[in-house]
């Protein structure tokens, strides 16, 4: 069985942006790639933070994050090469669509004041990037077992050319983006 969300893009917002930009190709018709969840850890921190990291971070996407290690030693942040620094999770498929789904439908209207997400945080070639500052705000996450508030980046890569396209798919997927 499909995601919802990639059914509702199939049936709703391929068709709506074909008809809106007049794509002759339905290949030329944007669509999401990947989602990229990563979480960094400052080295300063005890030994089981990237842990921890790591583990809300597997209850979050539902994969096991890839540890990220240093490549240089930078003596000013007391950090050695090959020290875990963070982890990430690359979520593609089934499993990107059931990750937005719940992004955008629990986790994003559970930050306090939230009156949506920037819409110039695209980098120019259609993918959005924005960060979290709390890990709290997923329902997976139970706040009773937490150590310490960690945030995360998630970026959003679709294979739309610019940043107005990006736009309108991610517009028309429900994203809540602010108002100007």
């Amino acid at each position: 069985m499909k995601a919802r969300l990639y059914e509702k893009y199939a049936g709703e917002v391929a068709p709506a942006l074909k008809e809106k930009r007049k794509y002759t190709n339905i290949h030329q018709i944007p669509k999401m790639v990947k989602i990229v969840v990563n979480m960094g850890v400052s080295a300063s921190l005890e030994k089981g933070a990237v842990e921890d990291a790591a583990k809300d971070l597997s209850l979050i996407t539902g994969r096991k994050p890839a540890i990220s290690k240093s490549r240089h030693s930078i003596a000013q942040f007391k950090l050695r090469e090959g020290m875990p620094i963070g982890c990430r999770v690359t979520l593609r498929k089934d499993a990107m669509y059931e990750f937005f789904d719940r992004l955008v439908a629990t986790a994003l209207p559970r930050i306090r004041d939230f009156r949506g997400l920037s819409p110039r945080k695209f980098d120019g070639r259609g993918n959005y990037t924005f960060g979290i500052g709390d890990q709290t705000i997923f329902p997976e996450i139970e706040l009773d077992k937490i150590k310490r508030q960690q945030g995360m980046d998630i970026t959003i890569v679709t294979t739309a050319p610019t940043n107005e396209e990006a736009l309108d798919l991610l517009k028309l997927m429900g994203f809540p983006f602010a108002e100007k």
